[in-house]
């Protein structure tokens, strides 16, 4: 799986899906008439695309990610600045103007650390922050396999791995960033956004398979290759459920 624009590709249909309507329409109201909108880990571009179409046309955009591949995709998007930034270094993000800061499946790779300062700088900057498809540990397939929750105990815990910044927070993600903004008088909403793939999405299915069995076995789990090997195969014919949180932190100006 990765990072591979391949992969990206594959989830962003089920990300949208996801996404809860609500509270991307709510995002969109807090940035404001004129948004300026700095995105964490972009990626592709995969946020911009998804707040297309609720946006006025004069919106901005300032795209962040550690990889130039995939920041050189971004940028064909339009209304859009590019950053090859390491977001270990949150004084160097371009807030200048910003009305509010997004992230798409990022918190789960983060460490509590790195939040706490990223609670702290938006805090001082009085910026709003919108954060979809925090995964939440929660896995579930129908129909369901002996070797299901042992996979995904053990690939719960290689996703509390350190990513570069420390221990990552994984399936508290959420979480632990509602709580840190909630103590920083932020008022937070949040709404549980399951991925439903079903045999709409089989490569992706397959796919996520192959990164899970091999997230899990690397933790330490058994037998991780024959249930991938079932799982593949039952791809077109099976509806998995993997759990994810979108969570909406506004500062008080914003109340």
């Amino acid at each position: 799986m990765g990072f591979s624009p391949e992969w990206l590709s594959l989830r962003e249909p089920v990300d949208r899906q996801a996404r809860d309507a609500d509270l991307l329409a709510q995002a969109v109201k807090a940035a404001g008439p004129d948004p300026v909108i700095l995105d964490l880990g972009c990626g592709t571009g995969s946020t911009l695309r998804a707040f297309a179409g609720h946006l006025p046309d004069h919106a901005r955009w300032h795209l962040v990610d550690n990889d130039p591949d995939l920041l050189q995709i971004a940028k064909n998007l339009g209304n859009c600045d590019t950053h090859v930034l390491d977001l270990a270094d949150l004084q160097a993000l371009p807030l200048q103007g910003v009305t509010l800061v997004t992230a798409s499946a990022l918190l789960d790779l983060m460490s509590a650390d790195w939040v706490d300062s990223l609670v702290a700088l938006l805090a001082d900057k009085g910026i709003g922050f919108y954060a979809a498809l925090s995964y939440d540990g929660v896995m579930q397939w129908d129909p369901a396999l002996p070797r299901d929750h042992p996979v995904t105990e053990a690939f719960n815990q290689h996703q509390r791995n350190d990513k570069g910044l420390g221990p990552a927070l994984g399936p508290d993600a959420a979480t632990v960033a509602m709580d840190a903004f909630a103590r920083a008088g932020f008022t937070v909403t949040h709404a549980s956004t399951p991925w439903r793939i079903d045999a709409d999405h089989t490569d992706m299915h397959r796919e996520l398979v192959q990164g899970i069995a091999q997230a899990a076995s690397e933790a330490g789990a058994s037998m991780t290759e024959d249930w991938a090997r079932t799982r593949i195969g039952m791809a077109s014919d099976s509806l998995c459920l993997i759990g994810h949180q979108d969570i909406l932190a506004l500062p008080p100006t914003h109340s």
